[in-house]
């Protein structure tokens, strides 16, 4: 399946990092103390979608009386403390040492925090694999279609050799703007119902089927 490509394109959190749970438990202590329905696992993967201010006005959050940047900035401080709970999946690191040793360029493209997203590769020890790494300059995770087009130019290969790899249908949006071929894998933060027959060229159940 990746065979052809010489540059993998992944995506951080919910691909590479495993942080359902954390980020599930996170928002429901958000909801829990404004008196508003917590969701189940079922129910958070049916409506997680980028940017994350429209998921968030979906499960009921009052974004007029409180700003999202207030509940956003809420959400990230209390994942920074906390993020320690999850890890990486299961089987990603492996599939990061095949590509290396396969000879493929590798790059980690996300809507988190740029530093913080350095620190934590990190100190996972996956640095050695990556020619690049681009993130977010704010803790908001909005669209990362930009800095997704910035990546493109400056990775170097066609387009028809660059694949990204995600969790979610913006990774496929990001990379149909960044005119590259995308997999999805749905152990992340959206369901695989919601990811088939949208266009990308695979979903997989785990990253050890790539």
């Amino acid at each position: 399946m990746t065979e052809k490509y010489k540059h993998i394109i992944w995506d951080w959190n919910g691909t590479i990092f495993n942080d359902l749970e954390l980020a599930l438990d996170i928002v429901n202590g958000i909801l829990k103390d404004r008196g508003v329905p917590v969701l189940t696992r079922d129910r958070y993967l049916e409506v997680f979608t980028f940017p994350v201010q429209a998921y968030y006005a979906q499960i009921g959050l009052d974004l007029i009386n409180e700003p999202f940047e207030i509940v956003g900035m809420e959400w990230a401080t209390t994942y920074e403390i906390r993020k320690g709970e999850a890890t990486l999946h299961d089987g990603v690191a492996e599939k990061m040492e095949e590509f290396f040793q396969a000879g493929k360029a590798q790059s980690i493209l996300s809507a988190y925090k740029h530093d913080l997203l350095e620190e934590m590769v990190s100190d996972y020890g996956l640095n050695k694999y990556l020619h690049g790494l681009s993130g977010m300059d704010n803790v908001y995770a909005e669209s990362k279609v930009h800095i997704g087009l910035e990546m493109i130019k400056q990775i170097g290969c066609p387009k028809s050799e660059a694949v990204l790899i995600g969790d979610t249908l913006h990774d496929l949006d990001v990379a149909n703007e960044m005119g590259i071929d995308c997999i999805l894998i749905a152990n992340g933060h959206q369901p695989k119902h919601r990811l088939e027959g949208k266009g990308a060229i695979a979903v997989l159940n785990s990253a050890k089927e790539l």
